[in-house]
């Protein structure tokens, strides 16, 4: 049971950067736009939906897991910072809360790595 609610865990707390990769990948103009807009260079958006689809991915089917949460909890961060620091707003309050949340899930993947079902677990 352990094994599958760790799978489970997993693929929640990826599909979310999961379909933003997709998404910013599907509207790249548009984000190129809003990244500039908070004086973020557009050409960061190319990693950035990497990161967003590859990683996610290694971390559902436990493959570098450990890497992979790594980054995506310093990409949370990052974002936490950048784009949700107008804490006079309750809705960038919130979104700023959940990166953190999320920074902390993905440092509890890199710190415990995945349970059985996974490829790193097989190889």
């Amino acid at each position: 049971m352990t094994n599958i609610l760790d799978l489970l865990a997993r693929i929640l707390i990826s599909a979310l950067f999961l379909l933003n990769g997709i998404f910013k990948f599907s509207n790249y103009d548009g984000t190129v736009e809003w990244m500039e807009g908070f004086g973020v260079p557009g050409i960061l958006l190319i990693p950035t939906i990497i990161l967003e689809i590859v990683g996610p991915i290694l971390i559902i089917i436990g493959y570098k897991a450990k890497i992979a949460a790594g980054f995506l909890s310093l990409f949370c961060i990052a974002t936490a910072v950048i784009f949700h620091n107008d804490f006079s707003d309750q809705m960038q309050l919130g979104s700023f809360l959940k990166n953190i949340a999320l920074a902390g899930g993905f440092l509890f993947i890199f710190i415990n790595g995945t349970k059985e079902i996974s490829l790193d677990k097989k190889i």
